[in-house]
C-alpha cells in the first residue's frame, strides 16, 4: 500500500471518529472542581479564541493578497514602510491585544498566590518517593505512599485503572473551605500537582512555597509528582479525597483520638 493511500485512510479514519473518541484526547486543560482552576480554564480559552480569530486573519489575509495581487496580474511589491497609518495601525492592534490578555491573566495570578484568611493549613514534604502530609491546626501526621503492586509496575500482571495513582493514606480535606499549603522537600526538588486543582507547585528542599484552594465538589483526585526526582519518579503519585465538612470533622476526630 502507498504512503498516500495510508494518508487517506488515516484522514479518512479522524474524520468519521466520534466526537467522544476526540473528547478521549484530554489536549485540552482539565475542567477542575476549584472556582481557580474554573478561572484559570476560562483564561485559557479567551486567550486561545484569541489567538484562532488572529491566525485566522492572517491567513485570509496572506490568501487574498497572494491571489489579488499575483505577479501574473502585474502587482508591484508594496512599500508599507513609508504609510504613517499603516505602521501605528499594525503597532496599536497587537499592544491593544496583548493588554486585553494580559489584564485578566495578572488578575489570576494575584488570586493564585493569594493564601490569607486561609481556614485549614496543610504542610506537605516531599521524600524519595512518598509525601508526608502534616495539619499545622491538628495533631495529625503521617506519610502518603503507593500502593501499586510490583508485578503491576513491572508488567506481570494487568494494570488496574488507578494504576499508580493509589496510596496507603490519602490527603482527606474538607470541601468548601480555603486551605494554605506550605510545600517543601526533605531532599530533592519535588512537584506536587493534581490537575483537578488548576495549579502545581515545586517542593524545593531549604524553602517553603504556598499555594491555596477551596474544592467544590466532594470526591477523590489524583495526581503524580511532576519533577524529575530520581528513579522512583514514576511511583509517587497524590491522592485527594475531599469530603462534606462534617465527615472531614469525624475524619479528625478518629484521627487524633477524640472520638471516645
Amino acid at each position: 500500500m502507498s504512503v498516500q493511500a495510508l494518508r487517506a485512510g488515516a484522514l479518512a479514519t479522524a474524520a468519521t471518529a466520534p466526537a467522544t473518541a476526540f473528547a478521549e484526547w484530554g489536549v485540552n486543560l482539565p475542567q477542575g472542581v476549584t472556582a481557580m482552576s474554573n478561572t484559570i480554564y476560562d483564561l485559557h480559552m479567551w486567550v486561545f479564541w484569541i489567538c484562532v480569530v488572529i491566525g485566522v486573519g492572517v491567513f485570509l489575509a496572506i490568501l487574498w493578497s497572494v491571489l489579488a495581487y499575483r505577479r501574473s496580474k502585474g502587482a508591484e511589491p508594496a512599500h508599507f514602510h513609508e504609510n504613517t497609518t499603516v505602521e501605528i495601525i499594525w503597532t496599536v492592534i497587537p499592544f491593544l491585544i496583548l493588554v486585553a490578555m494580559a489584564i485578566p491573566a495578572t488578575a489570576t495570578l494575584v488570586d493564585m498566590y493569594d493564601s490569607s484568611d486561609a481556614e485549614l493549613e496543610i504542610k506537605v514534604t516531599g521524600y524519595q518517593w512518598r509525601w508526608q502530609y502534616e495539619y499545622m491546626d491538628e495533631d495529625i501526621s503521617f506519610f502518603s505512599s503507593p500502593t501499586t503492586p510490583s508485578a503491576e509496575q513491572n508488567n506481570l500482571s494487568k494494570k488496574s485503572d488507578t494504576y499508580n495513582l493509589e496510596v496507603n493514606n490519602p490527603l482527606v480535606l474538607p470541601v468548601d473551605t480555603k486551605i494554605r499549603f506550605l510545600i517543601t522537600s526533605n531532599d530533592v526538588i519535588h512537584s506536587w500537582w493534581v490537575p483537578e486543582f488548576g495549579w502545581k507547585q515545586d517542593a524545593i528542599p531549604g524553602f517553603i512555597n504556598k499555594n491555596w484552594t477551596r474544592i467544590d465538589e466532594p470526591g477523590t483526585y489524583r495526581g503524580l509528582c511532576a519533577e524529575l526526582c530520581g528513579q522512583g519518579h514514576a511511583f509517587m503519585p497524590i491522592e485527594v479525597k475531599a469530603v462534606p465538612k462534617d465527615e472531614y470533622r469525624e475524619w479528625v476526630a478518629e484521627q487524633t483520638g477524640e472520638d471516645g
